[in-house]
């Protein structure tokens, strides 16, 4: 992730506009791009200063307290459910919640969820045969 402008950049790029030059006169100076000098200048204008907001952080989590106890309740009644059942399930209930976030909940219960247990294994036996069409075109 990338850093925040300095303070000493950002405070000579705002003094240039402040002082007179334009708004690209001032981004062709110092190497930046013309709508960081615009956002700089009009973050001068309402605050006062030019220093960077807070990066990252925690994040609440979407997810319901109802959604969740749904999702954990619906896994002990069928252990087999695929995520997408799960989420399409939710969304007949009104809430439009992504796979991913079914996921995370489904990993915070420490629940597992199977893709799909009907699939089976990709390719043929190690000791099948040709079928027979087969075998008589490669002869």
């Amino acid at each position: 992730m990338t850093r925040a402008y300095s303070m000493d950049l950002r405070e000579r790029v705002v003094g240039a506009v402040l002082s007179g030059s334009t708004v690209r006169e001032a981004a062709s100076q110092f190497g930046v791009a013309v709508s960081t000098v615009v956002k700089w200048t009009q973050l001068k204008r309402a605050t006062g200063n030019v220093s960077p907001k807070k990066v990252g952080g925690h994040r609440q989590p979407i997810l319901r307290e109802q959604a969740h106890i749904f999702i954990v309740q619906r896994i002990a009644e069928k252990p087999d459910l695929t995520v997408r059942a799960l989420q399409a399930e939710l969304k007949d209930q009104g809430l439009k919640i992504s796979h991913d976030t079914v996921w995370k909940c489904l990993k915070a219960e420490d629940l597992s969820c199977k893709k799909n247990r009907v699939r089976k294994g990709a390719g043929t036996a190690p000791n099948s045969s040709l079928p027979d069409a087969l075998a008589s075109a490669s002869a």
